[in-house]
């Protein structure tokens, strides 16, 4: 069933987009800082390499240890009066202490990590945020409410009560949750379901704030307020995903507590109880000082950052955006991946299937032509898929004359003198088809629907010709990836989608998958990421519509198709396959696994180190130089092993 549109093609194809206002790169404080932090230290590292004057390159480092470490510093000590020690401090602390005797540079360098890390982490929540603010403008601030006398009224959506009745013109968003009271029309409602095509609402049907109203004019009585709308319990959900999910944190970090207790107790102690023993003051503060270099996590942070890293780096050159360390060290922790179907297993666009001929004077291509000729004035996606495929087959077609569009319904077109129609399956089998047809066009309906396609019946002279068979288009590398994923995982995905179970189950079949969870609005796919999640599992979910958002926010990672991805997912995902590549998300799944064995064997790397060197220091005399030298040489092991991963050999895709 096709129809003429007002709304451009342009429109309907960046109708699922939602515009958000981004926060700027350095309108956050710690962007700038951060900045700032990294300019001086990297002026700093010229002046020092060039032989330039002591002070100048020792003034810019110092300069540095104060833009990046002020607001750590700032908020270990708001930390400490509540008794907590986290490693911010620490590290403010250990930089301070490594410029007091000289090592000004790997002080500085130091606090540029933690400032830059500290500053992405603030930009991605700004970000997020924007982004659901940004998913309310889906649905219009006004709506036209008819009142008691029949009368239109211009109201706020705000303002809208249940029972309503509201009027909504073609190409109009629709105001609210609603019923539809009278009228006919096709909505694109992809915001909400996930459904690739626009669905025929007529009197009865439930239509939602948010989604796009077709060529037809509906009336419909408002069925929940503006706050408890599907659009608006999206981004609730994907706001309460957020916070209630459990921060991840780099290996580090979950026993940054115990080490910088320990760290700061030790240091202090070795400290004082050799200057209560007489040692001299600066003896013993250098002393102390040498522990604090030597037992310093610098090994341990470039231990676990290059890896991470250069992964990020090589993942970003294959057309994968992991948004930070964090997020590339969790995705090797994925032990099953749930697919969204459509925009993502499949590219969200219409295409013939089959053409069945239920009367003999037609060929498939004869009843193609006509019907692509009917169909060419027409917008509607159904109608420029059929017309592709006429095009395809190099055919000719004549002029449509007397074209008429009927909402949600079809359309009619003259035709070399014929009246051709085509046309929702309802719309001909309770309209005047010949009885004879009946029973075969019947037939040709339910079974093509049973297998999850679009039917749309070609009339010619007001008798049933045809019916069409129409299906969005798989990605040609969905069944191989879905396979790579199986592999990489040893479980078969999950199929988590809004559309039909027919669709859904077709969709299946053909790519592999057997776990099928269809006929899903946000809020279910939630439920069903946290019941995945609550048999043990660690689940990546791969969308790219907005009702997806949400179960991308509550699965321990969430991966976006960057192509046709909604703003609101894009944000919300911890990655992005900027190329619509499906064959990388098994790949970047292994890539990070390999990162994370990168990251043990470095810490076993600098944990060994520290601990010769702390023991020499606690129970001999470490020379300083020595100290420096193996804390600066640990530094430098680890971090030309993480820095493996940037050779391409690295990236390991699957063969399609």
């Amino acid at each position: 069933m096709a129809v003429a549109t007002p709304v451009s093609a342009r429109s309907v194809a960046t109708a699922h987009v939602v515009p958000v206002r981004r926060t700027r790169l350095f309108a956050l404080p710690e962007m700038r800082w951060a900045a700032v932090a990294l300019v001086l230290f990297l002026a700093g590292l010229a002046v020092q390499l060039t032989s330039g004057p002591p002070a100048v390159w020792w003034g810019m480092y110092l300069a540095c240890l104060a833009a990046g470490g002020w607001e750590p510093g700032l908020a270990g000590l708001t930390a400490l009066r509540d008794k907590t020690l986290d490693v911010d401090l620490l590290m403010v602390a250990a930089a301070i202490g490594a410029a007091s005797i000289g090592q000004v540079t790997d002080g500085a360098l130091l606090i540029v990590i933690f400032a830059t890390s500290g500053a992405l982490e603030a930009l991605a929540t700004a970000r997020t945020e924007d982004s659901v603010r940004g998913l309310l403008d889906l649905a219009p601030d006004s709506a036209v409410r008819i009142t008691a006398e029949g009368d239109e009224q211009t109201v706020q959506v705000t303002d809208l009560d249940v029972g309503d009745v509201l009027l909504v013109r073609p190409g109009e968003r629709i105001a609210a949750d609603a019923i539809v009271i009278s009228g006919g029309s096709e909505i694109d409602q992809a915001t909400i379901t996930g459904e690739p095509l626009p669905v025929d609402k007529t009197v009865g049907d439930e239509v939602f704030a948010g989604t796009l109203n077709g060529t037809g004019t509906l009336r419909i009585r408002v069925d929940r307020r503006a706050g408890e709308s599907v659009v608006a319990r999206i981004a609730t959900l994907v706001e309460q995903a957020s916070q209630t999910k459990a921060r991840t944190q780099l290996f580090i970090e979950k026993v940054e507590q115990r080490y910088s207790i320990g760290m700061v107790t030790v240091t202090l102690a070795v400290f004082a109880v050799p200057l209560l023993a007489g040692e001299p003051l600066q003896r013993a503060l250098l002393r102390a000082m040498t522990f604090m270099i030597v037992a310093s996590p610098c090994a341990v942070v470039l231990a676990t950052m290059p890896p991470l890293l250069a992964a990020i780096a090589n993942a970003g050159r294959h057309g994968v955006l992991a948004k930070s360390a964090v997020v590339m060290e969790q995705l090797g922790a994925t032990t099953v991946i749930a697919f969204d179907k459509t925009g993502t297993l499949t590219r969200g666009t219409p295409e013939l299937a089959e053409i069945h001929c239920v009367d003999q004077q037609f060929t498939e291509e004869s009843l193609l032509c006509l019907a692509a000729a009917a169909e060419h004035p027409s917008e509607h996606p159904l109608a420029s898929a059929i017309v592709r495929a006429a095009r395809a087959r190099s055919l000719d077609l004549p002029a449509a004359d007397r074209f008429t569009a009927h909402p949600g319904r079809g359309v009619t077109a003259e035709v070399d003198g014929h009246v051709v129609g085509v046309a929702s399956p309802a719309a001909v089998l309770s309209g005047p088809a010949h009885t004879a047809k009946v029973a075969e066009v019947t037939a040709a309906v339910d079974e093509l629907q049973r297998r999850g396609h679009t039917a749309v019946i070609v009339t010619c002279d007001g008798t049933a010709a045809g019916v069409l068979g129409l299906t969005d288009q798989l990605r040609p590398e969905a069944a191989v990836s879905v396979e790579g994923a199986r592999r990489l995982t040893g479980r078969t995905p999950v199929l988590l989608t809004g559309d039909n179970q027919a669709a859904a189950d077709r969709l299946a079949a053909e790519v592999g998958i057997t776990d099928v969870r269809a006929g899903l609005l946000p809020e279910a796919k939630v439920a069903a990421v946290k019941q995945l999640q609550a048999a043990g599992a660690n689940v990546t979910v791969v969308g790219d519509g907005i009702n997806d958002a949400p179960a991308l926010a509550a699965a321990h990672a969430g991966i976006a198709m960057g192509g046709a991805g909604s703003d609101l997912t894009l944000q919300t995902a911890d990655a992005v396959v900027v190329r619509d590549d499906l064959t990388t998300i098994p790949a970047v799944i292994a890539l990070s696994r390999r990162a994370r064995r990168v990251v043990t064997a470095n810490l076993v790397i600098a944990a060994t180190f520290i601990t010769a060197l702390v023991l020499w220091d606690l129970i001999g005399e470490l020379p300083l130089p020595l100290g420096v030298a193996g804390h600066e040489g640990s530094t430098i092991i680890v971090g030309l092993n993480g820095l493996r991963l940037l050779r391409r050999s690295a990236w390991r895709p699957i063969s399609t």
